[in-house]
């Protein structure tokens, strides 16, 4: 494939606005791309409205299944006028693609397709199977991925490779925090402000239980050689109706990044013994919910994935990658709880724009990211360990 036609397929990714949502008309582009090869397996899966992951598997020989992970949804744009290009232009300046999701992750999610498309021109006869998860949600919860682990795409892999940003390809990520957003409720009675005593002030309650959950939630203190320890942040709070009135209804929202030494549970038992501890007490009534918690990924550092990434990044990029660990969480959290037992990792292309306004990915890493892929894709089925100890059933 030619470079330029490599560069319009990232712009016409980056072009499609799929803000937490319209990720259908990624998937669709996408599909449209494999529209010449009639043997590749496509599969769209609805998640809602305008909400459709893509699942595309190309080989025909048993053997090895590696999945390619990347998402299709970005996050919002924020304030335009703090752009120097329109976000959903893909604007080419200075070696440079700007654009919403350049570097998170359409970059890396574009350089896994244009891999397939370019292994399928070749005719490359693959001993083994490639199998792009394409996602909905990741930004606001990994959902997408979770819908296809729950449907069985993700069962009995051999490995995972997550395209997300990592320092412009220079870092492969094995182990990753996981993530726990949650919010409590506090509902407590109106009253006109001038007789408190009739009321029951709902976000007097809710700073309880803030103070509580700071304090009680430091006693997690382990701490990991790679990802550091637990943080956690009361990140939202708002509550009342005006400010005359005992307030009846208020509500916090929290985040807890964890670690593989606590599972997500340890997190869940301590903030519901705060709940029903102050559901105990006269006036109190809250409840807590969760969305979308991710566990920890704890990965191995000596893997065979880790020593075959290690291998391709010197041969295709002539350096040597960091091995090392990251503090978000990604769709290989929900994968990783498939049938079947495989190691993952993380590696992508991108700047240090992640989210934020001129947003842009190298040129250069992007298309280093396809070189690596291909290589490393080949490396991955035609390995004689991998090939030995892989027991899933395709």
């Amino acid at each position: 494939m030619k470079t330029q036609k490599k560069i319009e397929i990232l712009q016409k990714m980056i072009q499609i606005n799929s803000v937490n949502n319209n990720e259908t008309q990624v998937a669709d582009y996408i599909s449209s791309l494999f529209s010449p090869y009639p043997d590749v397996d496509i599969q769209k899966i609805n998640y809602a409205p305008n909400r459709d992951n893509l699942v595309l598997t190309i080989g025909k020989n048993k053997g090895p299944i590696l999945g390619l992970s990347g998402h299709m949804d970005v996050v919002a744009p924020g304030n335009r006028a703090d752009w120097n290009y329109d976000p959903f232009a893909a604007v080419i300046a200075d070696h440079k693609i700007y654009g919403r999701g350049a570097t998170d992750m359409k970059s890396g999610l574009a350089a896994l397709v244009v891999t397939l498309l370019e292994l399928l021109e070749q005719k490359v006869d693959l001993p083994g199977k490639l199998r792009l998860l394409a996602t909905v949600g990741e930004e606001t919860g990994e959902y997408g991925a979770a819908q296809l682990t729950k449907q069985g795409f993700a069962d009995n892999l051999a490995g995972l490779i997550v395209a997300e940003p990592t320092s412009r390809m220079q870092k492969i990520v094995y182990t990753a925090r996981g993530v726990i957003d949650y919010k409590v409720i506090s509902y407590g009675k109106a009253a006109h402000s001038a007789e408190p005593q009739h009321g029951i002030n709902a976000i007097d309650n809710l700073i309880v239980f803030y103070h509580l959950a700071l304090e009680r939630l430091l006693k997690f203190t382990e701490t990991d050689a790679v990802l550091g320890g637990v943080t956690h942040s009361i990140t939202k709070i708002k509550g009342g109706e005006q400010v005359n009135s005992i307030p009846s209804y208020a509500e916090l929202m929290g985040n807890i990044r964890t670690i593989p030494a606590y599972p997500n549970q340890y997190f869940y038992d301590e903030l519901e013994s705060i709940i029903a501890e102050l559901n105990q007490k006269e006036g109190f009534k809250l409840a807590i919910a969760y969305s979308f918690p991710e566990e920890a990924i704890a990965g191995n550092p000596d893997s065979r994935i880790i020593q075959l990434a290690q291998k391709t990044h010197l041969q295709v990029l002539g350096s040597v990658a960091k091995v090392t660990g990251s503090s978000g969480a990604n769709d290989g959290a929900e994968f990783l709880q498939a049938k079947g037992h495989f190691d993952s990792i993380e590696i992508g292309p991108g700047s240090a724009t992640s989210h934020q306004s001129n947003e842009y990915v190298e040129i250069d890493d992007y298309l280093n990211a396809i070189n690596f892929y291909k290589q490393f894709a080949l490396d991955f089925l035609k390995d004689k360990q991998i090939q030995t100890d892989y027991t899933g059933i395709d």
